[in-house]
């Protein structure tokens, strides 16, 4: 199976806490945690559902997926609470 999308993340933005849920989150196990950072699993990045939990957890622009397909860019938008 071929990558559709690009996970861009700026750990800088996020309090430790942030990073395990978006690990946690994940339906599919995208994101792994290593020396207190998280990151995109390259091999795991294409079982991506597109569900957008993560951009609902990760702060106002911390967190974009763009699908390689069309270009179009989902950008996080912050805690809902």
């Amino acid at each position: 199976m071929g990558i559709f999308i690009e996970i861009n993340l700026e750990n800088d933005r996020l309090s430790l806490e942030l990073r395990q849920r978006l690990v946690s989150v994940c339906p599919v196990d995208i994101f792994k945690t290593e020396d207190q950072l998280v990151a995109a699993c390259p091999e795991q990045v294409d079982e991506c559902t597109l569900c957008e939990l993560c951009l609902d957890i990760a702060p106002a622009g911390a967190l974009t997926i763009r699908k390689l397909y069309s270009d179009q860019h989902l950008v996080s938008r912050g805690s809902k609470g």
